[in-house]
Protein backbone atom coordinates (compact mmCIF):
# COMPACT_ATOMS: atom_id res chain seq x y z
CA UNK A 1 0.00 0.00 0.00
CA UNK A 2 1.14 3.56 -0.61
CA UNK A 3 1.46 6.10 2.19
CA UNK A 4 2.26 9.81 2.12
CA UNK A 5 4.37 11.26 4.91
CA UNK A 6 4.03 15.03 5.15
CA UNK A 7 6.34 16.73 7.65
CA UNK A 8 6.29 20.46 8.33
CA UNK A 9 9.38 21.96 9.96
CA UNK A 10 9.31 23.87 13.22
CA UNK A 11 9.77 27.62 12.92
CA UNK A 12 13.51 28.35 12.77
CA UNK A 13 14.50 24.71 12.19
CA UNK A 14 16.53 25.29 9.02
CA UNK A 15 19.95 25.30 10.74
CA UNK A 16 19.08 22.07 12.59
CA UNK A 17 17.79 20.55 9.35
CA UNK A 18 21.02 21.38 7.55
CA UNK A 19 23.11 19.99 10.43
CA UNK A 20 21.31 16.62 10.14
CA UNK A 21 20.88 16.58 6.35
CA UNK A 22 23.70 14.12 5.57
CA UNK A 23 22.52 11.67 8.26
CA UNK A 24 18.97 11.96 6.91
CA UNK A 25 20.12 11.20 3.33
CA UNK A 26 22.21 8.25 4.53
CA UNK A 27 19.20 6.90 6.44
CA UNK A 28 17.02 7.14 3.31
CA UNK A 29 19.57 5.27 1.20
CA UNK A 30 18.62 1.89 2.72
CA UNK A 31 15.08 1.37 3.99
CA UNK A 32 15.18 -2.44 3.88
CA UNK A 33 15.30 -2.81 7.67
CA UNK A 34 11.81 -1.33 7.82
CA UNK A 35 10.31 -3.26 4.90
CA UNK A 36 9.41 -0.04 3.09
CA UNK A 37 10.40 1.43 -0.26
CA UNK A 38 10.61 5.12 -1.04
CA UNK A 39 8.68 5.80 -4.25
CA UNK A 40 9.65 9.48 -4.16
CA UNK A 41 10.74 12.00 -1.59
CA UNK A 42 12.07 15.49 -1.26
CA UNK A 43 11.98 18.70 0.70
CA UNK A 44 9.02 21.03 0.79
CA UNK A 45 10.14 24.57 0.01
CA UNK A 46 8.96 28.10 0.72
CA UNK A 47 7.57 30.28 -2.04
CA UNK A 48 11.13 31.39 -2.86
CA UNK A 49 11.62 27.90 -4.32
CA UNK A 50 14.77 27.12 -2.33
CA UNK A 51 14.27 27.46 1.44
CA UNK A 52 13.45 24.01 2.86
CA UNK A 53 10.44 24.05 5.19
CA UNK A 54 9.43 20.40 5.43
CA UNK A 55 9.51 16.96 3.83
CA UNK A 56 7.26 14.84 1.64
CA UNK A 57 7.60 11.10 1.08
CA UNK A 58 5.58 8.62 -0.92
CA UNK A 59 6.25 5.20 0.63
CA UNK A 60 5.33 1.68 -0.46
CA UNK A 61 4.80 -0.39 2.68
CA UNK A 62 2.91 -3.45 3.89
CA UNK A 63 1.06 -1.42 6.54
CA UNK A 64 0.94 1.82 8.49
CA UNK A 65 2.98 0.37 11.36
CA UNK A 66 5.97 -0.11 9.04
CA UNK A 67 5.71 3.52 7.89
CA UNK A 68 5.46 4.76 11.46
CA UNK A 69 8.55 2.75 12.47
CA UNK A 70 10.47 4.08 9.45
CA UNK A 71 9.50 7.67 10.21
CA UNK A 72 10.30 7.35 13.92
CA UNK A 73 13.85 6.27 13.07
CA UNK A 74 14.53 9.16 10.68
CA UNK A 75 17.31 11.46 11.96
CA UNK A 76 15.08 14.46 11.23
CA UNK A 77 12.39 13.02 13.51
CA UNK A 78 14.93 12.25 16.22
CA UNK A 79 16.29 15.82 15.97
CA UNK A 80 12.73 17.16 16.42
CA UNK A 81 12.89 19.15 13.19
CA UNK A 82 9.28 18.53 12.20
CA UNK A 83 6.58 20.39 14.08
CA UNK A 84 3.90 18.18 12.59
CA UNK A 85 4.00 14.87 10.74
CA UNK A 86 0.98 13.38 9.01
CA UNK A 87 0.95 9.83 7.64
CA UNK A 88 -1.91 9.12 5.26
CA UNK A 89 -2.81 6.23 2.97
CA UNK A 90 -2.62 7.15 -0.71
CA UNK A 91 -4.37 5.78 -3.79
CA UNK A 92 -2.43 6.48 -6.98
CA UNK A 93 -4.67 7.60 -9.84
CA UNK A 94 -2.17 9.07 -12.28
CA UNK A 95 1.58 9.17 -12.71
Amino acid sequence: MLFAIHGVDRQGALDTRLAHYEAHKAFLSDTSAFGVEIVMSGPLVADDGTTMIGSLFLIEAPDRAAVEAFNAADPFRKADIWERVTITGFLRRQG
